[in-house]
């Protein structure tokens, strides 16, 4: 995937509610020594040295993000989200958890996809991305050809994708393009496959709030 995409786009702002004054305090100190530098990202480089990495696109709040990373300590996790609330959330939770295994990303998940070595990255997270709903603004939803190309390229033989949904258009739409990229296995073999949250998810506020169309919808995906 190239490094030139378009600005992402989102529903909300970069920013929103005012950010209270300890995460406040994270944001300057956490930050700055777990944000992913400039240039090339090579997993294998970390110290302490992963036995793999794993990428969650879009981390919202963070707590996904951190109770993963909590069940495994000899895995990276790197995040990547855009909106500044998010990442101070995200900080709280790091710092309460006292995590040294996580590297975030303060902006647009493709530029870290783009920045990723091929077959480098176990296992992906995608969760209740923006649905963007009208159907001219299909154009700014994350998951396009591209985007699930990329995916593809970032994983490991072996490796897997998780991409979670409450809206039953955005599960159409992205199971299409997912199942378009070269190497991605779609997984389900029958109905609950997808209708059932996986034994290792972990719930979100968000995905409590059913602020969708439907129940939600859980693709798996593994690389060939």
């Amino acid at each position: 995937m190239s490094d030139a995409h378009p600005a992402l786009r989102t529903f909300g702002r970069i920013k929103g509610r005012p950010i209270k004054p300890r995460q406040g305090a994270l944001i300057e100190t956490l930050l700055p020594k777990i944000a992913l530098q400039p240039g090339p990202i090579v997993p294998a480089s970390f110290w302490p040295s992963p036995s793999e990495a794993w990428l969650e696109i879009g981390f919202g709040g963070g707590e996904h993000l951190a109770a993963q990373a909590a069940m495994r300590p000899g895995v990276l996790f790197i995040g990547a989200e855009p909106f500044l609330n998010g990442a101070a959330s995200a900080l709280r939770h790091i710092d309460e958890a006292k995590l040294d295994n996580v590297r975030l990303h303060i902006g647009d998940g493709r530029d870290v996809l783009a920045r990723l070595p091929a077959a480098s990255i176990s296992r992906i997270f995608i969760l209740f991305p923006d649905p963007w709903p009208k159907l001219r603004h299909h154009k700014r939803r994350l998951i396009q050809d591209d985007v699930a190309a990329d995916c593809a390229r970032v994983l490991k033989p072996g490796g897997r994708l998780r991409f979670a949904t409450d809206v039953s258009d955005y599960a159409d739409w992205a199971l299409l393009r997912f199942l378009r990229a070269p190497g991605l296995h779609w997984t389900a073999a029958r109905a609950d496959d997808w209708r059932t949250p996986p034994f290792d998810h972990v719930t979100t506020r968000y995905e409590t709030k059913r602020l969708g169309d439907c129940s939600p919808v859980f693709l798996e995906f593994e690389k060939i």
